[in-house]
């Protein structure tokens, strides 16, 4: 979902045209904490109902804290460990519905109730991930993961 004074077409125009705008944002730019920051600035700006999106990135075996949107977070995260490290530990995208019901969740936030984690991988190699959390359960559909999944493919190419 989007927000709606931002944004009227359907959910796959609206994730087209962030896309769209977050590849003009980052064109030109190296600085990776830049570009990351804009990166969640922006998905913070038009995703409705999420109360943190940021980014972890990775430093020998855990997830350290990087540019985010939201309340203060957890610092650093063991790879494997919670959702983040979970999906950093598998490099792959996970999806979760109740956040409380996802073994060994880390609750930063008591608010979160679903949430949406992305890896960043460049070349097959881990640089950190992408996390989305909402207050609602069952927030992010399949739809959601494809086009955050295609909006970290961009991004990545920014990043080092």
């Amino acid at each position: 979902m989007f927000a709606k004074e931002h944004y009227s077409g359907t959910k796959e125009e609206n994730y087209r045209l962030v896309i769209k705008q977050l590849s003009s944002l980052l064109e030109g730019e190296t600085d990776t904490i830049a570009n990351l920051a804009n990166a969640s600035a922006l998905l913070n700006q038009f995703l409705s109902d999420i109360n943190w999106v940021g980014f972890y990135l990775l430093q020998s075996d855990e997830l350290v804290l990087g540019p985010f949107q939201g309340l203060p977070a957890c610092v650093r995260i063991p790879v494997g460990k919670g959702v983040c490290g979970t999906a950093a530990q598998r490099m792959e995208t996970i999806r979760v519905e109740d956040v409380h019901a996802f073994p060994g969740h880390i609750a930063c936030d008591a608010a979160s109730q679903s949430e949406i984690v992305i890896p960043l991988i460049n070349n097959d190699v881990l640089i950190g991930v992408l996390d989305i959390d909402s207050p609602s359960k069952s927030r992010f559909d399949e739809t959601d993961q494809r086009f955050l999944e295609e909006l970290v493919q961009v991004l990545v190419h920014y990043i080092d």
